[in-house]
């Protein structure tokens, strides 16, 4: 079992009666704020702090019949107990959280969420009910609010889908503009349906546009840098010279929404072609517009 699901596990434990999907996100989110390394990332959704990966995890475990899931209630269904199966540390948290939080109504602890982490509550439909008017106002506050043109890339390797998605929404990203060849992935929540959904929930568009990507199958054989130069050399020779169209359509759409994102995998930008086509973007005449990589 994944160690992040025994934290879980070990919140539930001390809920005869289960916890209610939102109390449990706001539980899991302040323990993560004490850890040093948290187990799960959030983003500032509806009801503020949320954790796709949480809300991932907890259906595996519904499916698995580890937990149970009524009117989105969660309660556990073993009989093992994993809180001694977490580290010293995280057992203290465990108990601090519960002994903090545990008595907390969910309105009452969305609340105390909202007024200690004002940013997670920048996309919430009801932080009007909840606080009062000067603390409303730091939400406001709290909101990414650059509409200056412009460009920027990010890859998603190595980091969670909240944190890929907290670095677009943080940036004022608009449009996530996927040049995947192939638009799937093993990992959770970049194949081109999630991303589609979970950027839609947050207000940032997005489209695939696979003319400018590369075919999987001459990655194969990138064993040191020398090998992605090449790579890159023929990129820019073939399908940079090819696609100026398409290339053309990205920059009408950079002028469209303001701030658009180029996304690939790779973490390290001398490593993706993503690089290559914006630096060919950013040298095309007229263009004018910052590029950055988040």
């Amino acid at each position: 079992m994944f160690y992040r699901r025994k934290i879980v596990f070990a919140l539930l434990e001390n809920f005869v009666d289960g916890l209610e999907s939102t109390r449990l996100q706001k539980m899991v989110f302040l323990l993560t704020q004490m850890q040093k390394e948290a187990n799960y990332d959030f983003v500032p959704y509806k009801y503020g702090c949320y954790s796709y990966s949480l809300k991932a995890d907890l259906q595996a475990m519904v499916k698995r019949d580890w937990i149970s899931e009524n009117e989105k209630t969660y309660q556990t269904q073993t009989k093992k107990k994993y809180f001694k199966e977490l580290t010293p540390k995280d057992q203290k948290l465990v108990v601090e959280t519960i002994a903090r939080y545990g008595d907390m109504t969910t309105d009452a602890i969305t609340r105390h969420t909202y007024l200690n982490f004002p940013y997670y509550a920048t996309n919430s439909t009801i932080a009007e009910r909840l606080l009062p008017e000067t603390y409303l106002k730091k939400v406001v506050d709290a909101r990414p609010k650059d509409d200056s043109v412009a460009l920027f890339t990010i890859g998603y390797e190595g980091i969670s889908l909240e944190e890929y998605l907290n670095r677009l929404i943080k940036n004022s990203v608009k449009l996530l503009v996927d040049v995947r060849k192939n638009p799937l992935s093993q990992k959770y929540g970049f194949s081109k349906s999630s991303l589609t959904r979970y950027c839609g929930n947050l207000g940032i568009d997005y489209i695939h546009i696979p003319e400018v990507g590369i075919d999987s199958s001459k990655r194969r054989e990138l064993n040191d840098q020398s090998d992605y130069a090449e790579l890159f050399a023929e990129y820019r020779n073939t399908v940079l010279v090819e696609t100026t169209e398409t290339q053309n359509r990205i920059v009408a759409l950079l002028e469209q929404y303001k701030r658009i994102a180029l996304t690939c995998f790779e973490a390290e930008t001398c490593q993706c072609h993503r690089t290559h086509l914006a630096e060919k973007l950013k040298n095309s005449p007229n263009f004018k517009y910052p590029l950055m990589h988040i």
